[in-house]
């Protein structure tokens, strides 16, 4: 131990210097929106890295298949897919979509359509036939229910809701144990690898990002205090905006983040509403890493909260209390008043009210579409295969996935903005959020699903279950 020390003492002295200005370096491109290219660099070596990775487990699998005799008139596995589940792949980085293929079951049963168009086609003497005798016509079979019946079947094997609630599938593996655990000693290459990865991550990046995190932080609070002392007016609000963008800036690199920004001719500029799909808390800051925002939502405790106090005092944000939060009416009035301040940034809103994996989009709240002014919609994919950003806030605390995030390779995000919306004077507030939620999912290549996102928290509404019974008996009257 003794003999350890010196070197220990010797290779902090000489690594301290070169860390300390990395850290500067860092922060100050960080602080101006500039980069050195080094974190797309870093990204393009990590691509090669798990293409390498995913040829060896692919020629391990062969020899693995080859040597075993039980398995050799069993049919090939498909490279990193459960045996038992043929999964439906959206873009590049083999996201998972569904275990089975849903058909659309709602609607009128085609053979009770057929009946009763039949009978309504008879007609005596030129008038068609009574009604009544119409009713008598319809008959019930059992197959007339089990499409329904195959429905719920389905959503046993896997429903539509908790599914997008669960980490992303890979299509091949990222190096991390967290994804996958059966790989890590498939090879000794493979082996030598994730250890090197495993180094890297905790004993290298996992410092510096923690680091330039706390400066951020610090950054963030000590520059807002300074910014509440000024006077209210244009002085205050144009450092306000500065000290904003500066700290998320900072925020997001502490997770060397990559953020590929598209269409910024459509970026939100004026005052109004920016909507977006959710799915981490770091969505808030990649999308402030340009423009200023004023966000609303529900007041927290512990660490968000300090963040929101912070925020608070450098530039007008809108916060909830959770009993608050239910009212309708006092949401309503408070953005109402936000957005008839024309100086006011635009708002920050994720109608989904909960963060989703990534895959899908779920029912928008209409709330915001409800109050008038410009929808501003933005589309946010995130590239699952340098690190999960889902963030599951029924499993993990913040600081737990604050350190999810910080030992995963990187957060590779594309942004799309796109162009502004306006509500139509026969379009309900409903509709409008459909429409928005739509084109959302469109450009960002998500399944757009119908499901409130709350249900990940509560049990079904009652008006779901009789909106299934009214459509069954609408159904069997051939309606």
């Amino acid at each position: 131990m003794a003999l350890i020390m010196p070197f220990v003492s010797v290779a902090v002295s000489i690594l301290y210097t070169p860390f300390l200005l990395l850290i500067l370096c860092v922060i100050f491109l960080a602080s101006i929106g500039k980069s050195l290219g080094v974190r797309r660099l870093y990204v393009n070596i990590l691509l090669k890295l798990f293409e390498y990775g995913r040829q060896h487990i692919e020629v391990a699998k062969k020899v693995q298949r080859s040597d075993s005799s039980d398995e050799e008139d069993e049919p090939p596995v498909p490279e990193d897919k459960p045996p038992s589940a043929i999964i439906k792949e959206n873009g590049l980085n083999g996201t998972k979509m569904s275990v089975i293929e849903r058909e659309e079951i709602l609607g009128p049963s085609p053979e009770l359509n057929y009946k009763r168009s039949s009978s309504q086609e008879r007609v005596h003497d030129g008038h068609r036939l009574d009604q009544v005798k119409n009713e008598h016509s319809l008959e019930f079979h059992l197959n007339h229910c089990l499409d329904l019946v195959k429905a719920g079947m389905e959503s046993i094997i896997e429903d539509q809701v908790t599914s997008v609630f669960e980490a992303e599938e890979l299509r091949s593996w990222n190096l991390l144990t967290r994804t996958n655990r059966q790989y890590e000693f498939l090879t000794w290459r493979l082996t030598i690898i994730w250890a090197m990865g495993f180094v890297v991550r905790y004993f290298f990046l996992l410092p510096l990002r923690m680091l330039i995190f706390v400066i951020g932080v610090l950054t963030m609070i000590i520059m807002t205090t300074l910014v509440s002392l000024l006077p209210a007016g244009r002085f205050r609000t144009f450092f306000g905006r500065i000290c904003y963008r500066l700290s998320m800036r900072v925020l997001i690199r502490s997770l060397s983040c990559v953020a590929t920004y598209h269409n910024a001719e459509y970026m939100p500029k004026t005052n109004g509403f920016c909507v977006a799909n959710h799915t981490t808390p770091i969505d808030v800051a990649i999308l402030s890493a340009n423009t200023c925002f004023s966000m609303i939502g529900q007041r927290h405790g512990g660490f968000l909260g300090l963040l929101q106090r912070a925020l608070a005092r450098a530039s007008p944000h809108i916060w909830f209390e959770r009993s608050e939060v239910k009212d309708r009416h006092a949401v309503a009035k408070r953005l109402k008043e936000h957005i008839s301040v024309p100086d006011n940034p635009p708002i920050l809103i994720f109608p989904e009210g909960t963060c989703i994996n990534n895959t899908s989009v779920m029912q928008f709240k209409k709330g915001s579409f409800e109050v008038g002014g410009t929808i501003y919609p933005v589309a946010i994919k995130y590239d699952p295969r340098f690190g999960d950003a889902f963030w599951n806030s029924s499993r993990y605390g913040m600081l737990h996935y604050l350190l999810n995030m910080m030992t995963s390779w990187a957060i590779v995000c594309d942004v799309w903005y796109l162009p502004p919306m306006a509500r139509e004077s026969h379009e309900s507030a409903v509709d409008f959020a459909n429409r928005v939620k739509s084109v959302i999912a469109r450009q960002g290549g998500l399944v757009d699903l119908m499901w409130d996102g709350q249900l990940k928290r509560m049990k079904p509404k009652k008006e779901w279950k009789e909106l299934q019974q009214e459509v069954f008996s609408k159904r069997l009257k051939g309606e």
